[in-house]
C-alpha cells in the first residue's frame, strides 16, 4: 500500500513577482488555513538550500520562499549600486505584497538572506508586514558597524580582541572586493569544489546541489561590494519592534557570536537561542530548526486576538 503523497512531494506554485523591474521566481508550498513562512537565502545559495527544512515544515504551514537577485533563475541587475540594501528589502517587500494572502508573515532568513532581511525588518514601512522574524548567521551591517566602532573605542584588550577576531574571520570579504578574482575561481571550478568544501570545512554533507552554484557564487559577491564598506563607515540607526528569535551557531567560522551581544537595544523584542552548530549545518540537518521555528511561531500565532 503506497504511503499518502505529503505536501513537500508536490511541486510547489511558480510565480514570477517583479520589483523596480526586475523580475524575481518565487516558490509557494501552499496550504491556504496555515501561517505563512517566507524563507530567505543567503550566498552563495539559491532558494534550494531550503528544501531540508521544506520538507520538515511544508505540512503544517504555507511556505514561500524566492531567489533573490541574480541567484537560481531570477534576474540578473546590470549595475553593482542594484544590489544595495535598500533595494533588497523592497524585493522582499514585493514578494510578501504577492504572495502573503494579505496575512503577515513569519520571516526565515540565512547568511546574506538574513542581512537583507534586517534592512526590510528595520524598515517602518514593511514592519506591519511581518509577524516575526527568525535570523540565522546573518547580522544586520549598521548594528555590526556601532559594534566595531564602540569596541575600537573602548580600548580594552578583551573589546580589541572581539574585533579583530571578526575582522580575521571576515577575511572572505576583503577577498570579494577585489577586481575579477572572485569570479575566477568560481569560473575556475570552485563550484565543482563547493560541496566538499562544505562537507571538510562545516560537517555538511546533505544540502541539495544547485545546478546555478557557479552562477549565484560569481554574481553574489555584488552584494558585499555594493553594501559592506558603507554600512561599515557610516552605520544608520536601525531598531524594529518586530518579534526576533536569533539562533545563534556557536561554531559559525563565518559570523561570531558576540556580534550579537547588543542586539536587544535595536530589537528588544527578543529571543535568544545559542547552539552548537556551524554555519550551514542547521540547514542540512533541519529537524532541530523545525522544531524550534514550530515552538515560535505557534506560540506567536497562539497570542494574536
Amino acid at each position: 500500500m503506497n504511503a499518502p503523497l505529503q505536501r513537500h512531494d508536490l511541486p510547489p506554485q511558480q510565480l514570477d513577482v517583479h520589483s523596480d523591474g526586475l523580475r524575481l521566481r518565487s516558490y509557494i508550498w501552499d496550504r491556504a488555513d496555515a501561517p505563512t513562512l517566507l524563507l530567505v537565502h543567503g550566498y552563495p545559495d539559491n532558494h534550494e538550500v531550503w528544501l531540508p527544512l521544506i520538507r520538515e515544515l511544508a505540512n503544517d504551514y504555507r511556505i514561500v520562499a524566492y531567489d533573490v537577485r541574480g541567484c537560481g533563475v531570477s534576474q540578473v541587475p546590470r549595475r553593482v549600486q542594484d544590489y544595495r540594501l535598500p533595494q533588497l528589502a523592497r524585493d522582499l517587500e514585493a514578494v510578501i505584497h504577492a504572495t502573503s494572502a494579505g496575512r503577515r508573515v513569519h520571516l526565515v532568513a540565512h547568511d546574506w538572506g538574513s542581512i537583507q532581511s534586517w534592512e526590510a525588518v528595520t524598515e517602518p514601512r514593511i514592519q506591519p508586514l511581518l509577524a516575526s522574524y527568525t535570523s540565522l548567521s546573518g547580522p544586520c551591517l549598521d548594528h555590526v558597524g556601532h559594534w566595531l566602532r564602540e569596541r575600537l573605542s573602548l580600548r580594552r584588550p578583551r573589546a580589541l580582541l572581539q574585533a579583530l577576531g571578526q575582522l580575521l574571520s571576515s577575511w572572505y570579504i576583503a577577498f570579494f572586493h577585489t577586481p575579477l578574482l572572485p569570479e575566477l575561481c568560481w569560473r575556475l571550478g570552485l563550484d565543482r569544489a563547493w560541496p566538499w568544501l562544505l562537507s571538510r570545512l562545516e560537517g555538511v554533507s546533505e544540502l541539495p546541489p544547485s545546478s546555478t552554484q557557479r552562477a549565484d557564487g560569481m554574481r553574489g559577491v555584488q552584494l558585499y561590494r555594493a553594501n559592506f564598506i558603507r554600512s561599515l563607515l557610516q552605520p544608520r540607526t536601525r531598531s524594529t519592534r518586530v518579534p526576533l528569535q536569533l539562533i545563534v551557531a556557536l561554531n559559525d567560522r563565518f559570523v561570531r557570536p558576540q556580534l550579537f551581544d547588543d542586539l536587544q537595544h535595536w530589537a528588544p523584542l527578543l529571543t535568544r537561542r545559542e547552539v552548537r552548530a556551524g554555519h550551514w549545518q542547521l540547514l542540512a540537518k533541519p529537524d532541530r530548526l523545525a522544531g524550534w521555528l514550530r515552538d515560535y511561531v505557534n506560540e506567536l500565532e497562539r497570542a494574536q486576538p
